[in-house]
């Protein structure tokens, strides 16, 4: 049993590395495409640091551990706004792109509360989680759609993330398959450690995922928003944000309800409220200055810190 208890640091380590070889490679693929910070941001960095989470949750419902699975989406999305958006911003106020108040923060609300709405009845079935893959595919074809339109290359900092300029296809798809390899094996052992934790300190499932899982799939996002934001790349660190909790609800949501329908269990409607109270209180902060300031930072990361004492006090 206690050879279990290593599977969450080897996990943890396995999701990262995989992470990190998936945004490498379809970054460098992206640059290849020309297309504009914000939209890799948005959709190819977001997407690939997310993809910790879809495997966990995969994982996790096909498990059994429903509670896990939605845990994580829902404790990612409040992990990702308030303590990786702030300390982000602590460490160098954020630039602000205008796009990202006109039409991917609508979206975001949108998304957000039709999870809301499809939880009223306690889960998410197949019907649900095909409606909110259909989401996804059209924001992905609206985010094609604006990249085609817009000029300015992808930055220095999606370079860097990439294995080495000029990298060949084969080079790029290696790194693709062997991040995705990570990912699934990361996910496994992570999961499995994660139950055996619940189980020893007898916490709820609902509890690991919002909290130890949550933290622990958005180390991806931790790490492209600090380096995006500590290079003043605004659009790259919001962006990533943004893209990564429309696709934590429309596809990490989406596709494990359809493989396995989601049950909300131990997720309570306080936790609920608090990611939609936070997605909804960005768009004023975002609205209220050219940049993300330190103060708004500081605001953020108090939000996370009082939520997390609060959850660490019902357990």
């Amino acid at each position: 049993m206690l050879e279990s208890f290593f599977y969450i640091p080897l996990g943890l380590i396995l999701l990262y590395y995989g992470a990190e070889g998936l945004v490498s490679g379809a970054s460098r693929l992206a640059l290849g495409l020309g297309v504009s910070a914000l939209s890799v941001g948005l959709t190819v960095v977001a997407f690939g640091t997310s993809a910790p989470e879809l495997f966990v949750s995969l994982h996790a419902a096909m498990s059994g551990m429903e509670d896990v699975a939605l845990g994580n989406v829902v404790g990612s999305n409040i992990c990702n706004i308030a303590l990786i958006l702030g300390v982000a911003a602590v460490l160098k106020p954020v630039e602000i792109n205008a796009r990202l108040i006109k039409w991917d923060m609508p979206v975001l609300i949108i998304a957000s509360s039709w999870m809301l709405y499809a939880l009223v009845n306690k889960n998410i079935g197949r019907v649900e989680g095909a409606i909110c893959f259909l989401g996804l595919v059209a924001y992905l074809a609206f985010n094609l759609w604006e990249a085609r339109r817009e000029a300015e290359p992808v930055k220095d900092v999606i370079a860097s993330a990439s294995p080495e300029p000029g990298a060949s296809l084969g080079r790029n798809l290696l790194f693709i398959a062997l991040g995705l390899a990570g990912l699934a094996l990361g996910a496994s052992w992570f999961v499995r450690g994660a139950i055996v934790v619940a189980e020893f300190a007898g916490l709820s499932p609902a509890f690991i995922g919002l909290t130890i899982v949550a933290v622990g799939t958005s180390l991806p996002e931790l790490a492209v928003t600090v380096l995006a934001a500590r290079r003043g790349q605004g659009d790259i660190a919001v962006g990533n944000i943004v893209g990564s909790n429309i696709f934590n609800i429309f596809g990490i949501v989406g596709i494990t309800a359809m493989v396995q329908p989601l049950e909300r269990g131990g997720v309570l409607w306080q936790d609920l409220a608090m990611m939609a109270v936070l997605t909804a209180a960005l768009v004023p902060l975002l609205l209220s200055g050219p940049h993300l300031t330190r103060s708004r930072g500081v605001l953020l990361l108090g939000s996370y810190f009082a939520y997390l004492a609060w959850r660490i006090s019902i357990a």
